[in-house]
């Protein structure tokens, strides 16, 4: 069975919000670890900005690359609205 277009797919936009926001969780967690390392907030803050931006485009590039692929996706049967009783009295 072919893949249906549009099932299991994310946009560009849901990468984006997702890379963002993986991002900030990661960039936090480097911060803190830094400084637990070197008693530095301020190598905290450097290593933590420096990888903000490296790990966002390569978790974005990560993630187009999946969302692009079909790989571990199960095609659905569409579903035919007249099979449905909430629809058919519409």
């Amino acid at each position: 069975m072919a893949h249906i277009p549009g099932t299991g797919h994310a946009t560009a936009k849901r990468s984006l919000l997702k890379t963002i926001t993986w991002r900030t969780i990661g960039t936090l967690d480097t911060i803190i670890i830094t400084r637990i390392v070197t008693g530095s907030w301020s190598a905290g803050a450097a290593v933590g900005v420096t990888e903000l931006f490296t790990k966002m485009f390569l978790y974005y590039l990560h993630e187009r690359g999946w969302a692009w692929s079909d790989w571990g996706l199960e095609d659905v049967q569409p579903i035919d609205p007249a099979s449905i009783p909430e629809i058919q009295h519409s």
